[in-house]
């Protein structure tokens, strides 16, 4: 049986506080014009992501259980401990001694802790002593360019 946890590792964040120009078109898989009139106010990208900064951790994802829920391998989660825990969202989890990033579902009147993957993890039950740390917040990825 494969292992069911994904393992998650904290980060430590500098935050510096960085505006980013947006275009002013919402494109689904285009090239924004490049006219300057095109452009909204800049934004911080970061504070965007973070809602309570205080309570917001950041993570490195390992693993692939939530691959189909478009959390990879290698990506950064910022997890947000005064975020609202509801089934369906992505939730840090303490369960049984292991950290693990998974999806609360409600099933049968029970809560769950379950994968989003090709691969076949098994779903966790929430025990008592299951903790749930925060909600995933939002998430950072970059691509090779060169």
């Amino acid at each position: 049986m494969r292992h069911a946890l994904s393992i998650v590792e904290p980060v430590s964040i500098d935050y510096i506080e960085r505006e980013i120009r947006t275009a002013g078109l919402r494109v689904s898989a285009g090239f924004p014009s490049p006219a300057g009139d095109d452009l909204e106010d800049p934004i911080d990208l970061i504070a965007w992501m973070v809602r309570h900064e205080t309570a917001t951790f950041w993570y490195r994802v390992s693993g692939n259980s939530l691959n189909r829920a478009g959390i990879l391998d290698g990506d950064f989660v910022a997890i947000d401990g005064a975020g609202k825990v509801q089934p369906g969202r992505t939730v840090l989890a303490l369960h049984n001694g292991d950290m693990t990033l998974k999806v609360l579902t409600r099933r049968d009147g029970r809560l769950w802790l379950e994968a989003r993957s090709d691969d076949h993890y098994p779903p966790l039950p929430v025990l008592e002593t299951t903790e749930i740390w925060g909600v995933v917040a939002g998430i950072a990825r970059r691509y090779p360019v060169e």
